[in-house]
């Protein structure tokens, strides 16, 4: 991966995670739990949820050896207790996160159609950039330089959104799942949250990320390329 996709991947990741912690606060707030916005995390500025490791360090890593950019931010606190209707509360605010990033997603691929409407010199630059791997042509190009940011954003935003949604503690999809089943199936099911993240990483071995983020891809790319 080029310096240039590196700098771009590496700011809209986050941008993406940002929008998808302040969205987790907003949420809790509007559900009655004052406790991350008291902590500043209802706040589109990165430095609030920035984690030394999930935001800086592993994203640098995966792009330096060509991965998809990805991460996390500090967890948004919860406080329960001051939820009117707990399992259904924490249903809305786990999903809240993914579904920013969809938005923020949706927003991006509308933006990227009127631009490339707007200037068809658009696809076939995206196309020899990102898929024949030619250099960025010398001089300024804002458009250009623009439809690459839409298209990382696109694409880190489906995929955070994704991987969010796997239902597995202690990913927001475990959330979502525990506000959808009864409190006794909810109560057998966080027993997994021990073992969460290692499932996690067994999923991604078992390249099961991959079969679910790869339809979504060549869907992404077909609406910008052709």
């Amino acid at each position: 991966m080029d310096v240039l996709s590196i700098i771009i991947s590496l700011f809209v990741l986050l941008f993406a995670i940002t929008i998808h912690e302040a969205s987790h606060g907003w949420a809790a707030l509007k559900r009655g739990d004052p406790t991350a916005y008291g902590m500043g995390r209802v706040s589109l500025n990165p430095i609030a949820h920035i984690d030394p490791i999930g935001t800086v360090l592993l994203p640098l890593v995966l792009v330096l050896i060509g991965a998809p950019a990805f991460g996390w931010a500090k967890p948004v606190m919860v406080d329960p207790r001051n939820l009117r209707n707990p399992r259904q509360d924490n249903l809305w605010i786990s999903l809240a996160g993914p579904a920013a990033n969809l938005l923020a997603a949706a927003v991006s691929m509308v933006v990227m159609m009127i631009l490339k409407f707007a200037s068809p010199s658009i696809t076939p630059f995206l196309r020899s950039f990102l898929i024949n791997h030619q250099n960025f042509p010398r001089g300024f190009y804002p458009l250009e330089g623009l439809s690459l940011i839409l298209f990382y954003a696109i694409l880190i935003n489906t995929y955070l959104a994704i991987f969010n949604l796997i239902p597995v503690p202690p990913l927001d999809g475990s959330g979502v799942l525990e506000g959808l089943i009864s409190e006794q199936a909810a109560r057998k099911y966080e027993r997994l949250r021990p073992y969460g993240f290692f499932i996690v990483l067994i999923l991604i071995y078992l390249g099961v990320l991959d079969l679910i983020t790869r339809p979504v891809q060549l869907l992404i790319f077909t609406m910008i390329f052709f």
